[in-house]
């Protein structure tokens, strides 16, 4: 059996951000219509070593590929020199279940679809003329959600707020300089939000971080960083005072994300959240309804995300002839 292995400079050739944000739209589309088969996810945390690991797949009906995704986070790691996130993707043959490739991607897929995420739901819920965003953390994921929310939206400035000053200042520079935009940084996460139409939040947080008085009417806030049952970025105050509420997928929010932790404090009840991502995109249930709106994306991360990524490296990689094959 050949199997044919990729290694991150090769993936990051393959797929763009713009590439990304199409494939993952298309993903929850399907998700939405039934098309896809989805297992739960596998999480596992290694608190002695502040590590955790997701384990995700998914098959795309009619896609030749599906696939199974493992990531990691071990957030001492920056004190060692080392990688905070990593990963891989295995790639099997729909049709006999046989390995195709492996995709030694670093986590950088997982960073790609992320950002995707984030920049379909700001597509689908933010308003289509914002002055500026907030962005709460200054890691690598702070950076994917910016790239990608520029490919729908073009804020003119960009306040960011972290708990490192140093790490907030680089990101600042870094991202001044290669967006040609305003990116500044602030003092508190307060001063991320009050004056922002469009709030991401990037950390992995376990006490809310964004509160519900900081929000003003017609912000769009995107939550990224609750993936896991402790994780939190919003105080379920937020929640209850949005107009409109988007899980990427409902079960799966009311296990681990801020729709979690709202529904478990009674600040809601499940049946407040309106739908699915998949569905909105998929033009099934509406999206943003006015200006004014108040509206709230949980983001969990899904499996259809990293099918999606997956069959676009494999299908261009064997287009192109690329990777190293082994016989095993």
């Amino acid at each position: 059996m050949d199997v044919r292995i990729l290694r991150e400079e090769e993936i990051r050739r393959l797929v763009s951000p713009a590439g990304a944000l199409a494939a993952v739209r298309e993903a929850f589309v399907k998700l939405a219509r039934g098309q896809t088969t989805l297992p739960d996810v596998i999480g596992l945390e290694i608190p002695e070593h502040q590590g955790e690991v997701h384990v995700k797949g998914a098959h795309l009906h009619g896609s030749p590929f599906f696939s199974i995704k493992e990531a990691a986070g071990f957030y001492g790691n920056a004190r060692k020199g080392l990688p905070v996130g990593s990963g891989l993707v295995l790639v099997f043959d729909a049709t006999t279940g046989l390995l195709r490739m492996i995709l030694l991607d670093n986590g950088y897929l997982t960073e790609l679809r992320t950002g995707a995420a984030g920049a379909l739901a700001a597509d689908l819920l933010a308003r289509r003329d914002i002055e500026t965003v907030g962005i709460i953390g200054s890691g690598g994921q702070a950076r994917y959600q910016l790239d990608a929310l520029l490919g729908v939206r073009r804020p003119r400035r960009v306040l960011v707020y972290g708990r490192s000053a140093p790490s907030v200042s680089a990101y600042a520079r870094e991202m001044s300089a290669r967006l040609g935009l305003a990116v500044t940084p602030v003092a508190s996460a307060r001063d991320a939000v009050v004056d922002s139409d469009v709030v991401v939040t990037t950390t992995p947080s376990r006490q809310p971080i964004v509160r519900a008085e900081w929000v003003r009417p017609g912000t769009h806030i995107t939550a990224v960083g609750s993936d896991g049952p402790d994780k939190r970025e919003l105080e379920s105050a937020v929640l209850a005072r949005a107009d409109l509420i988007v899980a990427d997928r409902l079960d799966q929010c009311l296990r681990l994300g801020e729709i979690h932790h709202a529904v478990a404090e009674g600040a809601i009840d499940a049946g407040r959240v309106h739908g699915e991502l998949g569905a909105v995109a998929a033009g099934l249930v509406r999206g943003r309804g006015s200006d004014h709106e108040i509206t709230v994306a949980d983001l969990t991360g899904v499996g259809v995300q990293d099918a999606a990524m997956a069959d676009l490296v494999a299908a261009a990689a064997l287009s192109g002839g690329l990777g190293e094959s082994i016989t095993v």
